[in-house]
């Protein structure tokens, strides 16, 4: 992309962006929530392309205006600092128009929104379990740090300790375009707490993130929803388990069935379980989605198949290995303890690099 088309291209959008401004604060616009959140939503996404590119034209403008100053300036010690602040600009130019090619890439549309995360253990029974329990841990602890919400809905504890499967509604700032990457299998190599002989076994637990749909992405029509009430189970004290509290509903359609029995509030679990429906709803249109990137793309990187094997927990080595980029650190502990921006940072790169060449091709 040719310097001055860059430029065109960042005024074309900034237009754009002045014009959504005054679009959000029109009483008519305001009106229409349906409206009014898809703008102030491509307003808050063009953001960063704008804030980008007044950077990029303000390093262009600062870069001819120290070529003339060479070109026309006599005193020595002003060209010499005109010569190194090109020479910097010339440097930094590059790496600022490939930050604005990926930001010019379309985003994925669900990026930016919540998620919901379910965990399920896997191969290894009871050790599959702990370990399903393991990474519910991992990830609280990192939604602890990134400022995130995280809303158990319904979990099964295993009978060693872990969940046979938990599920949680995670909420803050594009919660999805993050968590996206750990979608798949998850592969824990360690002496189980129930092993006798020191041997190490191999066992695994699943991980799905699903973008969360909200009401204007799917509409529901009660009709073909059955509603279950049931006593509630599990953590949460004497009162949960004595109330008809627990929701169950079974979308007749699909067949697609979800629960909550977080709340004591029998509306607030039903609003819960309605969020969980329509997201899973919404994703079976997704998938198909998700599976035409992954047709696309050589990489496992953020793509439909969360039956594929995307990491190694070696407990006796202290390894974490994402095969989907190859990538190794030898600090598990740190990692186990929610400490797992860095592998995800390097899964955007990665991805980044493959939106990038797709966008050349």
């Amino acid at each position: 992309m040719a310097e001055n088309t860059l430029i065109e291209k960042l005024a074309s959008l900034k237009e754009k962006y002045d014009r959504i401004a005054e679009q959000i604060s029109d009483p008519e616009v305001i009106a229409d929530m349906k409206r009014y959140v898809q703008l102030n939503k491509d307003y808050k996404e063009l953001e960063p392309i704008i804030e980008a590119g007044a950077r990029y034209k303000k390093m262009v403008d600062d870069l001819a205006g120290a070529k003339e100053l060479l070109q026309n300036e006599k005193d020595e010690d002003l060209r010499e600092m005109a010569k190194e602040e090109a020479a910097e600009l010339e440097e930094a130019i590059p790496k600022m128009e490939e930050d604005i090619r990926i930001l010019l890439i379309p985003a994925d549309p669900q990026d930016s929104k919540n998620a919901i995360v379910e965990i399920r253990g896997g191969t290894g029974g009871d050790e599959a379990a702990i370990f399903a329990g393991d990474l519910f841990r991992m990830y609280s602890k990192y939604f602890e740090r990134k400022g995130w919400k995280m809303e158990v809905t319904h979990q099964s504890e295993g009978t060693a300790g872990g969940f046979k499967e938990i599920v949680c509604q995670v909420s803050g700032e594009k919660v999805y375009g993050t968590l996206k990457y750990e979608s798949g299998v998850h592969r824990v190599q360690r002496v189980p707490q129930t092993e006798t002989q020191g041997r190490v076994h191999t066992s695994a637990a699943s991980v799905v993130v699903l973008p969360e749909a909200d009401e204007f992405d799917v509409q529901i029509d009660m009709k073909d929803v059955r509603k279950d009430i049931f006593c509630s189970s599990g953590p949460g004290g004497q009162g949960v388990n004595t109330t008809y509290s627990a929701i169950r509903l079974t979308h007749i359609p699909s067949g697609i069935v979800v629960q909550c029995q977080d709340e004591r509030s029998q509306l607030k679990n039903l609003d819960k379980a309605m969020q969980e429906l329509r997201t899973r709803l919404y994703n079976l249109e997704y998938e198909k989605y998700l599976n035409e990137i992954t047709s696309q793309r050589k990489t496992m990187v953020s793509t439909g198949d969360r039956s594929a094997k995307i990491r190694t927990y070696n407990y006796p080595q202290s390894r974490v290995t994402d095969h989907r980029i190859n990538y190794t650190m030898y600090n598990l502990p740190v990692f186990m303890d929610g400490d797992i921006q860095e592998v995800i940072d390097q899964l955007q790169i990665a991805e980044n690099a493959e939106r990038l060449k797709a966008a050349g091709d």
